[in-house]
């Protein structure tokens, strides 16, 4: 019984991560790479034909687009290199200076065919062509198989979707929001007692760090949003992109904002130790305040990475609330400060620097300002898009392709300034 019990909790734990993505990875490559080994062994001449597999293997990526730039930057890369390795063969033969050759022509050559990151693979399929005895057939041989591995791992992702990881990217984004409400939330108690300059500081150092928080969520985000191109599944892909892109930019610069915050807190507790940071009616104000937009933070992280219409109503409406009450308090530190500073004005600057960094932090939060830049993000990748690809554009206005479907799959191409403001308060809602 106990087995039992052990067996099926692993079993749930597995179920669990079915969608991680070192499980979904390994499980597609081993897939792909063994099916590529099958169909080579019918179709190439060579005995053990391990070009397909492993050509499979790189080939395979978590996401669609990632699977279609490299698979074909690839099949460029190991065609290229065999090219080369034949021209030598025929020259030259295998020598020491003819080996050293080879790789600086290889490597040029890579250059040459813009296969990018895989630019050593085209030094590497022409050492190993150029070292076999019969160049002609095992050339051609791994040709054939290099084109098996990427045709299969390709199909692989087609007929096997890869996951839309905007779910992955949203918990990400959704856990830098938490860790800063818990600094904002430790300042502010901080900021309401005695706080030894020390301990300030320690709070500057965490704001800091925070820096490389940000790091992971961008890379969460970057796979997000190579998961999103080209992936039928997706309706509003260029969309999703946006309102996440620009959300972890505001989270970003609240971090930095926050930062700055922490080091007037650290300025200030120098400057009036061993006295408190504030008096005891603005400490109080300031604890209350950062405590109102740590909440806010974190309501306006469920706002972008929400999907559902009612959800991100609610949440927009909470955020909106919480601004609103902040703003309240907000007005109110700031003449509790303005009558401290008239009793003593030596630290006018810090205190002042206070009020001038609270005001940056709720005015980023703020919808009018989400929606401005959502506008002026869906305009710019509009643009370059238009510019990448004119002749499309030029076809899409010829054949009168439906505005949703230009809007859909060319981020908005044609469409006028109020279908805009739609899409982006669209948008800022989710």
């Amino acid at each position: 019984m106990q087995d039992v019990r052990e067996w099926a909790k692993g079993l749930t734990r597995l179920l669990r991560r079915h969608r991680d993505p070192v499980v979904v990875q390994t499980l597609r490559s081993a897939a792909a790479a063994t099916i590529a080994y099958v169909v080579a062994l019918r179709l190439s001449p060579e005995p053990a034909p391990l070009t397909a597999p492993l050509t499979a293997l790189l080939v395979v990526q978590v996401t669609l687009y990632a699977t279609l730039t490299n698979g074909f930057r690839r099949v460029n890369a190991v065609v290229a290199g065999v090219l080369v390795a034949i021209a030598f063969s025929q020259l030259v033969g295998l020598t020491w200076w003819s080996l050293a050759l080879l790789i600086v022509a290889s490597l040029a050559v890579g250059h040459l065919v813009r296969v990018d990151e895989y630019i050593p693979e085209v030094a590497i399929s022409a050492m190993l062509v150029l070292g076999v005895t019969t160049i002609s057939s095992t050339a051609w041989a791994r040709i054939v198989e290099t084109l098996i591995g990427a045709v299969v791992g390709m199909a692989c992702n087609l007929l096997l979707p890869p996951p839309v990881w905007v779910d992955e990217a949203g918990e990400s984004i959704e856990g830098l929001a938490r860790r800063l409400r818990q600094l904002m939330l430790r300042m502010g108690e901080e900021a309401s007692g005695l706080t030894p300059w020390q301990r300030a500081a320690e709070r500057l150092h965490e704001a800091r760090r925070l820096d490389h928080a940000i790091v992971e969520v961008d890379a969460a985000l970057r796979q997000a949003e190579d998961s999103l191109r080209l992936n039928p599944r997706v309706k509003e892909g260029l969309l999703h992109r946006v309102v996440l892109r620009t959300g972890l930019d505001t989270l970003e610069i609240c971090t930095v904002v926050l930062r700055v915050l922490a080091r007037t807190f650290t300025d200030l507790a120098k400057a009036r130790e061993p006295e408190a940071l504030f008096a005891s009616d603005a400490g109080a104000a300031v604890e209350q305040l950062l405590s109102q937009i740590a909440d806010a933070v974190v309501s306006f992280a469920v706002l972008v990475t929400t999907s559902i219409s009612e959800s991100a109503e609610s949440a927009e409406a909470r955020l909106s609330a919480e601004l609103h009450t902040a703003t309240g308090t907000r007005d109110k530190l700031a003449e509790l400060l303005r009558d401290e500073v008239r009793g003593d004005d030596r630290n006018w600057q810090l205190l002042g620097a206070v009020l001038t960094e609270v005001n940056r932090l709720l005015d980023e939060m703020a919808t009018e300002h989400r929606t401005r830049r959502l506008l002026e993000e869906l305009d710019r990748v509009s643009g370059e898009q238009r510019a990448r690809r004119p002749r499309l554009t030029w076809l899409r206005e010829r054949i009168g392709v439906p505005e949703r479907l230009q809007r859909n799959r060319a981020g908005g191409a044609g469409r006028s300034q109020s279908g805009t403001e739609n899409r982006a308060q669209k948008g800022a809602r989710r």
